[in-house]
Formats: structure tokens, C-alpha cells, sequence
């Protein structure tokens, strides 16, 4: 076969490109390989985290912050607390600039501010990142305003001053700053500087959530806790997604049922009012209503993986004149299945509404419910309540439309819930994606890497897309990008150099519930190239740790590689049926690497049982919050990886329970995990997206080295071992 002369001209570049050594294997006599470098991806120049950083930073400083006459101090935070423990870490930041005890610091979240424009919305792994000045700089000024009201008070220069442990202090005077507050409200502002990093008290150090011990007595107030009017609610959903009201055959005899105040038809279904949710869920059971089809009645896991495949666009570079390595992976729906179902509270009145709900997007929801209602946007009042869960799950806030829908036609306040099988049929899921990828190599050098990615649409309807609409120009990728192409260009990068690094999304536009769960497109797609990574090396005859070392980027990369390996003793000997493995991950200005132990001598019932992560942040906040992030990407990618997953038939979830969606138990998760969050340097990560795409390359290639098996579809063991709910 001849080959075209433009193909000769780009495989020789290839082979004649400059080079750049890189060590081998720490204690290891391998020899050094030549990588090829690879171009920065867009993501490089420009991650979705400085993207929602850009858009939001013409109102940045926005931020409320008041010193309380108790002498402590009040941050009215505008983004969402679902777990992730940003209202600590934020804490954290006051107590340092203020020079206060962190028991002092109260942080609440703020209502939707339409004023603030594009920087109200909680994702990217964004939050720390963008309000890390801010608050300093808002707590620095107060901090300034309570120093010059004691100079004045005492007639002394500022300068002779300082602050500690609440209070400001001159060589013969003491004053709380309870004593000051007054004065320093009507105070003109002294000279504001940030506390320098090398003076951080609290900032760095590990420390235990604020809300831990009311989360776990109980005492933490979420949606459905507010003593607050409402009638509880839920709904009667379609049999399938997006199917809408034909008929109710039975709504006068179910407003008959004993406590049920009404019955309502909206758009998502048929709502029934009762005096308690007990009454409510036996009057929607009781419902009899005729469907009007749904958009994917016809969809299941077949007919949707083979769409996927088709759609994943072709390779660039043919196997002609190299060797070569392929390798197909495909990944099921995903629930978010956050603790907390999806709730809301809304009374809407004929001239105002207020809503209340965990929400991620609290602008949008309100412009939306605004425009739903016919009312103006200042008559509708959206308060920002502590989610019980969720990566991704609450930027989409169709509780909130939901419950203004039914409390609009009922005339009524409500308490809306949905059951789990509302929330696991309906709610958001991570879109099932096939992954086709090829890398070429030639004297144990990789010279180009491909990726193609094929995923069912993902929904970005919640907000995001403005913000990304609104910073077009300033993006590193030209054209006319869509949303989720924009999302994948500034999240997903290699950290390797592979020469000629193409990754490419193409998506089915299925018109079914999506939206980004944790790590958006990095835990499929990332979590895929290491796997085939692993695969390479074994090609490639190298060591796989000492393989990723090798076309690892920066000496930050390999820092944290070579902490798991040395930590987790890599290449230890195990018993059969006993491996492990290990996968790296870098995502908005942080990176990863995890190692994992498994024993898998029951295939059908594999466990991990060590794991030993390392991460660099940049400037670390909160050491043990992003240990629990860490450990929370764990589990998500144990489930994801061996058991968790749905089932669409007939254009619907089977699972409908955490008895049928597999997530990780106690039992499933190891007692043994060392993490270790490397020294500080430089600004803050993101934290929230990392810990997932890492852990996912790792638990499966451990499984492939223990079984012998090259996984290829995930969840691995993914049987229908039950007896799917009614529709």
C-alpha cells in the first residue's frame, strides 16, 4: 500500500520531533525514555475553574461580612454547602484575617443575589478558588475598621497596634472587638493588607468541619426541617422520562382519601397535598392516570450503547508504519443519589413567591421561577438552604419549579418530596459514554495519543451555559463551541507526554434527565486513559508506575506519584487473586495519584482493601476536608468501578433504591486508606472533581492484574439481581 506524501511528512515530524528526557523509576535501573512533548491543551491555558473565575469577578468582592456586637463574625458566603465543606474552609479564612477564634465565625449562605451576576454558581471545583481574596481581602478590611476605631478610641497611631484572638491590643489598652464594633461602623478605613501566607494560624490545618457534630446529631436543619407552613407534597411521576398527564381517572376519590388536603396536575405529573407525607405518598399511590408518551420510550442499554458507538468519531492517525495499541470501554448511567432526596418548600402568593432549597444556581432558579410564575423577579425570594449530598445534582433546582408549579395551582404552600425512586428514575444521572482510544509508538516511545468520547448528551441547562456564553471571547478554543464541548476542552487534559494528544467529544442527543455528576467528563474519560495507560506500559514491557513517571509533565506530577509508590510499597509481592494498581489524575490546578490494593479472588464480589492517595492543591485550606475528598472520590469510584450503575429499559431506570443501586457499603470499602496532602505552594486547587478519574484507573487496573481480565464495560459486575419497582 502506498502512502499518501502528507502522511509520510507527519509521521516523519513525529519521529524527528525535539525531545525531552525524563527520569525513569525511582531505584529502578530502567533507561530513561525520549518523550515526545505534547502541545498544552486548552485546558492547560484556561480550566472551566478560571473560566467561572473570569465571569464571576466583576462582582468578586460582593461579599457580605459583618463583626457582630458579640465580637464574633458573620460571613454570608454566595455559593451552595452540600457537604463538600466550604463553610469551613471559609470560616477558616475569616478566623486567620481576623485574627479570631474559628469558633467565632458564623458562615451562612446567601439568598439568590441577582446582583452578583455570574458568580452565584457552585461547581467547577470552583468555590475556594474564587472567593480565596475575596474573603481574605472583605475580612483584612474589617479587621482594619476595628484597628482604627481603637486608635482613634485611644488617640494612637494605628501602626502601634494589633489584633489577637479577637481583640485589638496597644501597649496599655485592650479592647473586644464587641467593644469596637460600633465605632467601627462609623470609622473611616485604615490601611487594609492580607495577612502573609507564613502567618497563617488556622489556614493549613487539619480541622474538623464547624457543622460536623449537628450533621451527625441530627441537629443540622436541611429543606424539609425549617419549621416553616406547607403542606407536605409528592408526585406521581410518568412511567417514563418525560412523559406528561393524559388523564387522572380517580382525582375526586383520591381527595377523599383520609388527610389529603388536594390533587393537582402539573407539568411533571400529578401532585397530592396531605396532611402528612405518610398521606401524601398513599394518595399519589393511589392515583390512577393515563400517560402520554415519554422522549426515550424506546431507549434501552443496548439500543443506546449502540448509538454511542456509532457516533464515536474516527481516529486520525491509522496504525501505518508504527505499532500500535487500541482499546473500547463503555460506561453505564450513573446516579447521583445524594442522602438527601430532591425537596423544596414554595409558597407562592398571587403577587410574590419564596422558595427555599439546597440550590447550586440560586439566579437561574429564581429568573426561571419568576418567568413561570408571570411575576417579576425582585417579587420572588429564593433562600439557599445546606444540601444533604450531591456532586452536580443541585445546580439543576427542579424542586424548586416543581413545588412553585403545584403551590401556584394549589393555591397553597407546600412541602414538595420526592421519594428515592423518584430521585433515582427522575432525577439527574451521569450520561452513559463509549470511549475508543489508540495511541501509536515506536522504540518504546508513545508518538501520537487518541481519545474519542461518545456520551449521551449532557445537560448544562442550569446556568452554566450563560457563564460560559458570556466569557466566549476569552476561551482558548476557537469556533463556534457548544456548552458541553467547552465543559470537555477546559476539564480534560493529558499529563503526559504522548506527542500529538487528541481527546474529542461527540454527543447523542437523547433528550433524557443528565447532568455532571462528580468530575463532569475527567472520571469516565481520565479514569479510561488510565486504565489504558496500564495497557500501554504492559505493550511497552515497562513497569507501570515507572512508565507514568517517565511522560509525567512536571516534577509536581511525579512528587505525588512517587509518594503513593513509595507509601503504598509498589510491587510488593500479594497473594493469587490479590493485586494492585495504580492511576494519576491533574484537574484545575491540582493533582493526584492513587494506588489501591484488591482482592478479587471472587470476581463476581471483588473488594478493595488498601488504598494510599497523595494530592497536591497548591495551598491547602483545609488538610482534613480534602482528605474526606479524597476519600469520598474513593468510594464513588469503588461503586462506579464494580457495582454502581443503572439500567435504562423502556426509557427508564430499573434501579429505584440504594438496595438495587450498588453503591459502596461499609463492607466494600477499605478499613486501610493513608492519604497524604503535599506541602503547600502557590494559590488554591480545586479540590471537589479530583479525587474520582485517579482511583477509577487504579481500582481497575488492580482488578486486571489480579484476574488476569481486561475490563472493558463498567460497572464491572453489573447483574439486574432484583425485581425492579412497579413504573
Amino acid at each position: 500500500m502506498s502512502i499518501p506524501a502528507n502522511r509520510r511528512r507527519f509521521l516523519a515530524y513525529l519521529v524527528a520531533a525535539p525531545t525531552l528526557t525524563v527520569a525513569a523509576k525511582i531505584g529502578t535501573a530502567e533507561p530513561a525514555l525520549a518523550a515526545v512533548p505534547t502541545p498544552p491543551a486548552p485546558a492547560d491555558l484556561l480550566d472551566l475553574g478560571d473560566i467561572l473565575i473570569l465571569a464571576g469577578s466583576p462582582t468578586a468582592n460582593l461579599l457580605t461580612l459583618t463583626v457582630d456586637e458579640d465580637g464574633g463574625a458573620t460571613l454570608h458566603l454566595p455559593r451552595a454547602e452540600v457537604g463538600q465543606g466550604i463553610t469551613t474552609a471559609t470560616a477558616m479564612l475569616v478566623a486567620d484575617e481576623l485574627d479570631l477564634p474559628l469558633a467565632l465565625v458564623r458562615v451562612v449562605l446567601d439568598d439568590a443575589r441577582p446582583e452578583l451576576l455570574f458568580n452565584q454558581l457552585t461547581g467547577g471545583s470552583n468555590t475556594i478558588r474564587s472567593v480565596y481574596r475575596p474573603v481574605r481581602t472583605a475580612a483584612a478590611a474589617a479587621r482594619a475598621r476595628l484597628v482604627a476605631a481603637a486608635a482613634a478610641r485611644w488617640g494612637v497611631p494605628a501602626t502601634t497596634l494589633r489584633t489577637e484572638d479577637g481583640a485589638v491590643l496597644g501597649q496599655d489598652h485592650r479592647a473586644t472587638y464587641a467593644e469596637l464594633t460600633r465605632d467601627a461602623a462609623r470609622t473611616d478605613l485604615g490601611p487594609t493588607t492580607v495577612t502573609p501566607k507564613s502567618e497563617h494560624r488556622i489556614v493549613g490545618t487539619p480541622t474538623s468541619r464547624v457543622d460536623a457534630r449537628a450533621m451527625v446529631t441530627g441537629r443540622q436543619r436541611y429543606t424539609l426541617d425549617l419549621d416553616l407552613p406547607g403542606h407536605p407534597t409528592m408526585v406521581r411521576r410518568p412511567p417514563t422520562i418525560n412523559g406528561t398527564v393524559r388523564r387522572v381517572h380517580n382525582a375526586a376519590a383520591v381527595k377523599a382519601m383520609p388527610g389529603v388536603v388536594d390533587v393537582v396536575v402539573v407539568e411533571t405529573g400529578v401532585a397530592v397535598l396531605a396532611e402528612t407525607f405518610g398521606q401524601a405518598q398513599q394518595g399519589k399511590d393511589a392515583l390512577e392516570v393515563s400517560w402520554n408518551p415519554g422522549t426515550v420510550d424506546d431507549e434501552d442499554d443496548d439500543t443506546i450503547r449502540r448509538k454511542l458507538r456509532a457516533a464515536a468519531l474516527p481516529f486520525v492517525v491509522p496504525p501505518l508504519l508504527t505499532q500500535y495499541q487500541d482499546a473500547e470501554f463503555d460506561f453505564a448511567f450513573v446516579s447521583h443519589a445524594p442522602l438527601e432526596s430532591n425537596t423544596a418548600i414554595a409558597d407562592v402568593r398571587a403577587d410574590r413567591a419564596e422558595i427555599w432549597a439546597g440550590l447550586k444556581s440560586p439566579i437561574v432558579a429564581q429568573q426561571t421561577i419568576a418567568g413561570e410564575l408571570g411575576l417579576p423577579q425582585h417579587r420572588v425570594k429564593v433562600h439557599v438552604v445546606q444540601g444533604g449530598g450531591s456532586f452536580g445534582r443541585r445546580l439543576f433546582f427542579d424542586a424548586a419549579l416543581e413545588a412553585a408549579r403545584i403551590s401556584k395551582a394549589a393555591g397553597r404552600p407546600v412541602k414538595l418530596l420526592w421519594s428515592r425512586i423518584d430521585d433515582m428514575r427522575h432525577g439527574r444521572t451521569r450520561a452513559a459514554s463509549h470511549h475508543k482510544l489508540r495511541a501509536t509508538f515506536a522504540l518504546g516511545n508513545v508518538l501520537t495519543f487518541e481519545h474519542r468520547v461518545a456520551s449521551v448528551e449532557t445537560d448544562f441547562g442550569h446556568g452554566l451555559g450563560e457563564i460560559l456564553t458570556a466569557t466566549a471571547a476569552e476561551l482558548p478554543v476557537g469556533g463556534n463551541l457548544s456548552f458541553a464541548q467547552t465543559v470537555f476542552l477546559t476539564t480534560i487534559k493529558s499529563p503526559y507526554h504522548f506527542g500529538v494528544t487528541t481527546q474529542l467529544l461527540n454527543e447523542v442527543p437523547l433528550r433524557m434527565h443528565t447532568g455532571s455528576w462528580r468530575s463532569v467528563y475527567s472520571a469516565n474519560t481520565r479514569g479510561a486513559e488510565e486504565i489504558f495507560v496500564d495497557e500501554l506500559a504492559r505493550r511497552l514491557r515497562r513497569d507501570p508506575v515507572a512508565f507514568r513517571r517517565a511522560f509525567l509533565k512536571t516534577d509536581r506530577q511525579r512528587a505525588v506519584l512517587d509518594k503513593v509508590a513509595v507509601e503504598g510499597q509498589w510491587g510488593k509481592a500479594l497473594p493469587a487473586g490479590f493485586a494492585q494498581g495504580v492511576g494519576f489524575h491533574e484537574e484545575y490546578k491540582s493533582c493526584t495519584a492513587c494506588l489501591v490494593e484488591i482482592d478479587a479472588r471472587d470476581r463476581a464480589h471483588p473488594r478493595v482493601t488498601r488504598a494510599v492517595i497523595a494530592a497536591d492543591y497548591g495551598l491547602p485550606v483545609n488538610p482534613r476536608g480534602l482528605e474526606a475528598q479524597l476519600l469520598g472520590g474513593l468510594t464513588d469510584a469503588i461503586s462506579t468501578t464494580l457495582t454502581a450503575g443503572l439500567h435504562i429499559d423502556r426509557g427508564l431506570p430499573l434501579e429505584g433504591s440504594y438496595s438495587q443501586f450498588h453503591y459502596a457499603r461499609q463492607a466494600d470499602s477499605p478499613t486501610d486508606v493513608r492519604i497524604f496532602i503535599m506541602p503547600p505552594s502557590g494559590e488554591p486547587g480545586g479540590a471537589g472533581e479530583l479525587g474520582v478519574p485517579a482511583a477509577v484507573g487504579a481500582i481497575a487496573n488492580a482488578y486486571a492484574r489480579a484476574t488476569g481480565v481486561k475490563p472493558r464495560s463498567f460497572p464491572i459486575n453489573f447483574p439486574v439481581d432484583f425485581e425492579p419497582f412497579p413504573r
